[in-house]
């Protein structure tokens, strides 16, 4: 059977995700940190010039405005502490989130709404109901930037593509982005081949362990440590689970898969995405603001985190309609493949 060249770029991303697998099984904190750290800024950057090309796939020219909005708003937040030293800011509780779920409901307006007056009456409504984001809290902020991103829509992205394209082995690669979490939570469950190293768990822990300890408790349903030190970081009671753990190990396995095959998809699909295909000047800059982020981490990597907070959370935002576009276009496609053929 010839293979299309889609199909070849399908069975390369099948040989990715096992790739993947066995490096996140063999050193799943350094992996993560690695590919967050050099592959992540690429991807930043050349997604979002990759959307700005697209429109942001929205129908409204002050749509991807208001993301980049509640972009710089939600990297206020991030920073506020440092921010009240220069300046007398303050935010409400939950005010993340609200952020949040405004810009995630918000992009379904964009997609799919063009009157003005419908748009705009949306987004009132849905800055009104803001204060819903609060039962959904751990969702918004915590799993949606996160480990909903980077699998759960890459696997829609990829499911999407293949029901465009008719690839003949795109299927394969959506079933085997499906079992490879099956895949890191059977081989070697019980070995922890190379735990973290002492610097590189500091890093970890100041940055990325709220993702850990929120999936053990609310995915993975693992009961809550005892605090019995009123005076020690309820944070600091995770440690043993998150890092040492057969839970613990299991679950970074997962999350440093995703965020590697994560990455890899794109730059594999190059061809077809086109992102390179940019003005020479846009794509220089590009590749100098991807070198000075990986010099960053190099030096510090504590800076470069907050160097590429607001592009890190750019990213995912300016996302958001291609997300709605996908699972529209996922819809239309199967209901188009299950309509009832009319009798003639």
């Amino acid at each position: 059977m010839q293979l299309t060249s889609t199909e070849k770029i399908d069975v390369i991303n099948i040989g990715l995700m096992l790739f993947s697998c066995c490096i996140a099984i063999l050193i799943p904190f350094e992996l993560f940190l690695l590919v967050y750290a050099i592959l992540g800024p690429l991807h930043y950057l050349t997604e979002i010039s990759w959307l700005h090309d697209r429109k942001y796939f929205s129908k409204g020219k002050y749509d991807a405005p208001i993301l980049i909005t509640i972009g710089l708003l939600l990297t206020a937040f991030q920073f506020k502490n440092k921010l009240a030293s220069y300046i007398d800011v303050t935010f409400p509780e939950f005010f993340n989130a609200q952020l949040i779920y405004i810009a995630l409901l918000g992009s379904i307006i964009f997609v799919t709404i063009k009157n003005n007056f419908y748009r705009i009456a949306g987004l009132v409504l849905l800055i009104i109901t803001s204060a819903l984001s609060e039962h959904m809290y751990f969702f918004l902020t915590i799993f949606i930037p996160t480990l909903i991103h980077v699998y759960i829509f890459t696997g829609l992205f990829m499911l999407y593509g293949t029901l465009k394209s008719k690839s003949r082995t795109g299927i394969y690669a959506v079933l085997a982005l499906i079992l490879c979490p099956f895949i890191l939570y059977n081989v070697y469950p019980n070995t922890y081949f190379f735990p973290i190293h002492s610097g590189n768990k500091v890093i970890y822990d100041d940055f990325f362990k709220a993702m850990n300890v929120r999936s053990l408790l609310h995915i993975m349903h693992y009961p809550a440590p005892i605090q019995t030190d009123l005076k020690a970081d309820p944070m600091s009671l995770w440690d043993n689970i998150v890092y040492h753990s057969r839970e613990g190990i299991m679950l970074m396995r997962f999350i440093a898969f995703a965020y590697t095959y994560h990455y890899l998809n794109w730059f594999s699909k190059t061809n077809i995405i086109q992102w390179h295909k940019v003005p020479k000047g846009r794509f220089v800059a590009v590749i100098i603001m991807w070198l000075v982020s990986i010099g960053i981490y190099v030096a510090d990597y504590r800076s470069g985190l907050e160097w590429l907070f607001f592009l890190s959370f750019l990213h995912v935002l300016l996302e958001f309609p291609l997300n709605v576009t996908s699972i529209i276009g996922i819809g239309k496609s199967l209901a188009g493949k299950f309509k009832p053929v009319a009798a003639s």
